[in-house]
């Protein structure tokens, strides 16, 4: 029987991730169960958490899945796919015009037979050791000043998103943002929305100057050409490739519109 999660369920939660190896906290559960807590969902079996799912909203123009976890001894009894259903009939309910996720290589299959097409590559690069440099002195971002420029990239208002993940976060006034966040497996560099490479350089730099001797991680599009640049310029490495795929939630939906050439590193694969 899928159920509602709640804080509660975020030990059981995290024990699914780890048996994924992904990268996220239980902060990052925190946010997904506070930005739409009636939009994850799980299912237990023998008495614990055996799978989960999480759908949400930016309004009415865009949802986001994530989330989407079995944990190994329940693979094959078709609970990933329950949850998806479950899950966008919760969408379906709120009236959503597009719907996106991030996916794996294990989850494309079932995504696209619930009709989702490939949209885009997602790659995860990693830096196994950030060298001493110096420190970048930038502004705090305050994320009201790139709200018009980070909705145009994005393709909808996901400032519910932006404001519980701003850990870390700094501006160049007028050009761009970036934030970065701690993760179980390497700290995290991103999102980070900026209008020249050259901000975008800046804004790595500052990140990578606050976090000397630590891994990262960094989630970028590879059809942004100056993003995967960057990533060559400073050492990071390919290690993960996903497929961004959408849905029409909504059959008379227009054409999503979004801006990727300004998107230098996405916020999560949970999150877009």
């Amino acid at each position: 029987m899928i159920r509602l999660l709640s804080t509660a369920d975020i030990p059981a939660a995290m024990r699914l991730k780890e048996a994924a190896g992904w990268n996220q906290t239980e902060q990052d559960w925190v946010n997904l169960l506070a930005a739409e807590p009636e939009g994850c969902f799980g299912i237990d079996c023998d008495g614990t958490l055996a799978a989960s799912a999480a759908g949400v909203c930016f309004g009415s123009a865009l949802a986001w899945i994530g989330m989407v976890l079995t944990a190994p001894e329940y693979r094959g009894r078709g609970y990933a796919r329950r949850l998806m259903e479950h899950t966008l009939e919760f969408l379906a309910g709120r009236g959503v015009e597009w719907i996106k996720l991030d996916a794996t290589d294990m989850g494309r299959p079932l995504y696209a037979r619930l009709g989702f097409e490939d949209e885009a590559l997602v790659e995860r690069w990693c830096l196994p050791r950030v060298g001493a440099r110096s420190p970048v002195d930038l502004p705090a971002c305050r994320l009201e000043d790139f709200a018009e420029l980070d909705a145009a990239a994005f393709g909808a208002d996901r400032m519910n998103i932006l404001r519980p993940l701003a850990v870390e976060a700094a501006a160049v006034p007028g050009e761009g943002y970036a934030m970065g966040r701690p993760g179980t497996k390497a700290t995290y560099f991103g999102p980070c929305v900026a209008r020249s490479a050259e901000a975008a350089r800046r804004l790595l730099e500052w990140f990578l100057a606050r976090h000397p001797g630590e891994s990262i991680f960094w989630d970028l599009l590879p059809g942004q050409p100056e993003a995967l640049r960057l990533a060559q310029e400073f050492g990071f490495e390919p290690r993960r490739r996903l497929v961004r795929m959408a849905l029409r939630g909504s059959p008379g939906a227009a054409p999503f519109r979004h801006d990727d050439s300004v998107v230098y590193a996405i916020a999560g694969f949970e999150y877009g």
